[in-house]
């Protein structure tokens, strides 16, 4: 990344995404997008292919990961502009690996696009898997920055338009009709995150997290992953929106009370009704 000017009027070098690229519709995160921005951003099991359903607790977004399990961030650009996204896992810039701000590098999606960022990228043609791992093993826990560990972040910039008027691209028909339908969309993400059972024997069956000990992002196996640089001018200095995601291990989740849970409390009682003081009739409240 090249800094010349002041945030807002800069030019800076970013990163394009050119591989994988996914046909709007094929594979969306339908029902489990974090919150209404110019871009969607939802977390994917990479083994299962299946969208993780979120948990909305006290204002802020969860997911259950799962120890070992590969993941993807899903991108998806619901505008007619390119929109410049910067990613952090655990408190770090997914391409620099520095201790991110959203002023850092970041990748441009184009028109409509949607793309998996599942990776830390290594170069322009590789990554490291991100793997949620116990949080002594993730990346940056590792590299000595373990105060962050356990959030996803994303930062979204419009771009500054050109001078000249140009036409923009039109979206697909099924894009079209997901906008015109924007409430429709976010009761489906309620009732996912309220009715999924989430993955409680796995997570409780994970040999690499000891109990109550938080989830993080390991730095995986190095993977294929094409992209090249790009320019961009950014609209303002500061990000049109800004998505966090929290996760953690299911049991965490419960434990702490983002997710209800049908497992029987700690200290189960033979006749939970019972209670002597409600033998007689009680006092009528003041």
């Amino acid at each position: 990344m090249i800094h010349t000017r002041s945030p807002q009027r800069r030019r800076v070098i970013l990163w394009a995404v050119l591989s994988s690229l996914l046909p709007i519709g094929a594979g969306c995160a339908t029902g489990a997008i974090a919150q209404p921005s110019a871009v969607d951003l939802a977390i994917v099991d990479r083994d299962s292919a299946g969208v993780l359903p979120l948990y909305r607790h006290e204002g802020r977004n969860h997911v259950a990961g799962t120890p070992g399990s590969r993941y993807a961030l899903r991108l998806i650009n619901r505008t007619s502009g390119r929109q410049l996204v910067v990613l952090s896992v655990d408190g770090v810039n997914v391409i620099s690996g520095e201790t991110a701000d959203w002023n850092q590098t970041g990748y441009v999606l184009g028109p409509w696009q949607s793309f998996d960022i599942a990776g830390w990228r290594k170069s322009n043609t590789a990554i490291a898997a991100f793997e949620f791992a116990a949080l002594r093993d993730s990346y940056a826990a590792r590299t000595g920055r373990p105060d962050n560990v356990g959030v996803i972040g994303m930062a979204v910039f419009s771009e500054k338009p050109p001078p000249v008027a140009i036409a923009r691209p039109q979206p697909p028909a099924q894009l079209r009709s997901e906008a015109a339908a924007p409430g429709a969309a976010k009761a489906q993400a309620e009732r996912r995150s309220e009715s999924a059972a989430g993955p409680a024997a796995d997570a409780a069956a994970a040999p690499t997290l000891a109990p109550s000990e938080r989830l993080g992002t390991a730095h995986g196996q190095r993977e294929w992953s094409v992209a090249t640089r790009t320019r961009f001018e950014r609209l303002s200095s500061t990000p049109q929106s800004v998505v966090e995601i929290a996760y953690d291990s299911y049991q965490n989740l419960v434990a702490a009370g983002v997710i209800r849970s049908d497992v029987a409390q700690a200290d189960p009682r033979p006749f939970p009704r019972h209670d002597d003081r409600s033998r007689f009739v009680a006092d009528p409240p003041r």
